[in-house]
């Protein structure tokens, strides 16, 4: 129900800032520029004197001998040793990103392209990376890893059982979409081994997709996709080491079934790696050191929660390599709710814990451990949880300092750079957009101007923010947008949009986060009240408990709090038409809009649902187990929550909306809510767009026709204008 391309604002509705949609910079060793991909080849920006670009490699370059058009190159890397290029083209889509093609060395020195994995498939070959002394580079192809000598171009292959069923060096589609997790293998430091992934999915049954359109005969199209209350791939951990050309299997505690290992670095000393471990339910999080030698593994740590353990609130683009390691490899920094609030603390190799950011408020997301400065910057909020500001703490602890000047109001982000000295920032509210700018820290003063710059227009209808307390004195944030010329003495029609569930947050002070895409024309000037609210269980910094009160309740406690709050609403606001009461929403959204017609029909008469989950038990594993515990123990509330137990109950008007070849939130869900539907004489418009993907993307004209068909019905069932 999330991980889209955030390509568009509609992407915004499916959480897919993945790790290839916004890749990480690459900075040069100074920490004052970095390369970049344009026309004209790879480009080196130079921040504190914009406008002197060098060019590291020109496009004429890029031309393969035989060849008249210079390569496409998606991606790169810089040799360690800075004497050549590592460069990724002719890309493939493997579910959600481009992440298997070809890749092609550039020396720098003899000026010469040379195409790695030859023989194996054309744009085969899967995060490719040098070795740290800049001699060999390792690649996934057909679920094997192989390394290539770059002095003789040998390849040799160091896993021999891959298969669609046994994965080495990647993840399954539910590992990617749950963990963030692609590239599935490291080099040690000392380049002597490899450590990496193997799944077992043979065991994980294929979702069958159909597609009738694009050949004579229709085909399916297989998802290895497990369900909630189904096994997980057994994932285990393995060494190869590169001289002995031998390998061995880490020893790790706990059955590989019902077990989730969702990150693995190295040790800096090259002897061991560190893991972390979740139990099926989620509840129990242990870190675990590995011997590479021996195989022998200890548990350093183990953390449990009463509902699950957060482990993606660290991972900045939903991206989990890396491990921050301090002290020389001696501790490592981490973060955890297990106080209340999500904290960051800094953990020895026995276990020790040091607890370093000591106030009463939640760290949204870290932003730079410099680690030579020994300062941690974080983004939080304390007073305001639509808001995002930048803040400072020592690695030694201390007190906790905000950076943001008070000028910049609503949501602060910034791209640091390694050195810990300089940073992009963009600030955003419902006032404007400014981005582009460099800045020095920890003084935040302006080194280069914004280059980008919006403000809103006085002539459209301003965003307002507001709190709103339920009857059962649950306060919930909350944003609106009124109609133009506004009468207070009239009663207009309310359209509420809506998520929910733990995975996005809606209501946030941003210049662009307006969700009326969908909306061909101007919803304001056309009369209508716009509204969004934020119910308990969704990521707002608002403290553990609020984001997990929603354990085993989603689709029970977030619609109540959506619907008290807008009861709320209606008795505060008597210029709501409570005849005219409308909800949307988008993937989980989705789900909420089915939950909200058919648990409080009495107060929304009319719902646009697109690609909703109808099912709470044909959703994938990790997601929902996280979420909702184990169908096996409590599959009532799997149940209870799930928009099919309540289709009986529709009383108003509803736009059913999903893609045939959506591998996210299966078509599945569309059609056996249709059925009960059915069942019950329950009159409804549904549109199925062949072949389209979660995001609906795909195919000429369907955004357009899309929105056009969600104006049109919206209009037609909830008239829009004050009366």
């Amino acid at each position: 129900m999330k991980n889209i391309k955030k390509i568009t604002v509609i992407a915004l509705y499916f959480l897919c800032l993945s790790p290839l949609a916004a890749q990480k910079m690459q900075w040069t060793p100074d920490g004052n520029a970095y390369y970049s991909l344009s026309k004209k080849g790879v480009e080196i920006i130079d921040l504190l004197h914009p406008g002197t670009e060098q060019t590291l490699l020109n496009s004429n370059e890029l031309i393969p001998a035989g060849s008249a058009a210079p390569l496409q190159v998606q991606s790169f890397q810089i040799s360690p040793v800075d004497n050549s290029l590592l460069l990724f083209t002719n890309t493939k889509k493997v579910w959600r990103d481009n992440t298997r093609g070809d890749y092609w060395i550039f020396d720098k020195n003899a000026k010469k392209l040379t195409q790695l994995g030859k023989g194996l498939p054309a744009s085969s070959l899967m995060f490719a990376k040098f070795s740290p002394d800049g001699k060999k580079v390792a690649y996934v192809s057909k679920h094997n890893i192989y390394i290539e000598d770059l002095s003789n171009n040998q390849i040799a292959k160091i896993t021999i059982d891959g298969t669609d069923g046994m994965i080495n060096g990647t993840f399954d589609w539910v590992y990617e979409e749950e963990f963030g997790t692609q590239d599935g293998f490291r080099w040690s430091p000392d380049g002597s081994k490899i450590a990496y992934w193997k799944l077992d999915a043979r065991g994980t049954k294929n979702f069958l997709m159909i597609n009738n359109t694009d050949s004579l005969y229709s085909f399916t199209i297989p998802v290895e996709y497990p369900k909630a209350g189904e096994n997980p791939s057994g994932c285990s951990i393995w060494f190869y080491d590169v001289s002995t050309k031998s390998t061995k299997k880490a020893d790790i505690t706990g059955d590989e079934v019902q077990h989730y290992i969702p990150r693995m670095e190295w040790v800096p000393d090259s002897k061991s790696v560190i893991l972390q471990q979740l139990n099926r339910k989620q509840n129990e999080s242990k870190i675990i050191v590995a011997n590479a030698g021996s195989g022998t593994s200890k548990t350093i740590y183990t953390e449990t929660d009463p509902a699950w353990v957060d482990i993606k609130a660290r991972w900045n683009n939903n991206d989990p390599t890396g491990w921050d390691w301090i002290d020389n490899g001696k501790e490592f920094l981490w973060l955890s709710e297990k106080d209340g609030w999500r904290h960051i603390y800094k953990i020895d190799m026995n276990g020790k814990e040091t607890l370093l950011t000591k106030d009463a408020f939640d760290v949204i997301e870290p932003r730079l451990f410099d680690i030579s400065n020994k300062q941690i910057y974080f983004l939080a909020s304390p007073d305001n949880a639509t808001q995002k500001y930048l803040y400072k703490v020592s690695m030694n602890g201390g007190k906790t300092e905000r950076l943001t000047p008070k000028a910049y109001s609503g949501s602060n982000e910034y791209t640091i750079s390694p050195n810990g000295k300089i940073a992009l920032f963009t600030n955003t509210s419902t006032h404007g957009y400014t981005g582009g700018a460099v800045v020095s820290l920890p003084n935040h003063k302006e080194l280069v101007a914004a280059t980008k710059s919006e403000k809103a227009d006085p002539a459209k209808a301003k965003k307002e923010f507001f709190q709103i307390t339920t009857e059962e004195g649950i306060t919930l944030d909350g944003w609106v947008v009124k109609p133009k010329n506004f009468d207070p003495d009239k009663k207009y029609p309310i359209l509420f949009m809506v998520y929910g569930e733990p995975a996005l947050q809606t209501v946030t002070d941003s210049f662009y986060a307006n969700w009326d895409y969908l909306y061909t024309g101007d919803m304001a000037q056309d009369g209508y009240i716009y509204v969004s609210l934020e119910n308990r269980g969704t990521p707002a910094p608002k403290g553990r408990e609020w984001r997990k009160s929603i354990y085993r309740k989603i689709g029970q406690l977030n619609i109540r709090d959506q619907a008290l709050g807008a009861k709320a609403l209606f008795a505060k606001w008597p210029f709501v038409d409570t005849s005219r009461v409308a909800v949307w929403g988008w993937s989980g959204g989705g789900s909420s809009t089915l939950n909200l017609l058919g648990q409080y029909p009495d107060i929304y008469q009319t719902g646009i649902a697109i690609a909703p989950v109808a099912n709470q038990l044909f959703y994938d594993n990790i997601y929902q187990e996280r979420y909702m515990g184990l169908p096996q123990e409590n599959k009532e509330d799997f149940v209870k929550g799930s928009p099919l137990a309540y289709a009986k109950n529709l009383k108003g008007n509803l736009l059913l909306v999903h893609g045939t070849g959506d591998d996210n939130v299966h078509y599945q869900n569309t059609e056996v809510y249709i059925n009960e539907l059915v069942k019950y004489n329950k009159q409804f418009q549904l549109m199925s767009y062949p072949n389209r993907s979660h995001s609906i993307s795909e195919g000429e004209g369907t955004f357009l026709h899309l929105a056009t068909m969600f104006t049109k019905y919206l209009k037609e069932h909830c008239p829009p204008g004050g009366r």
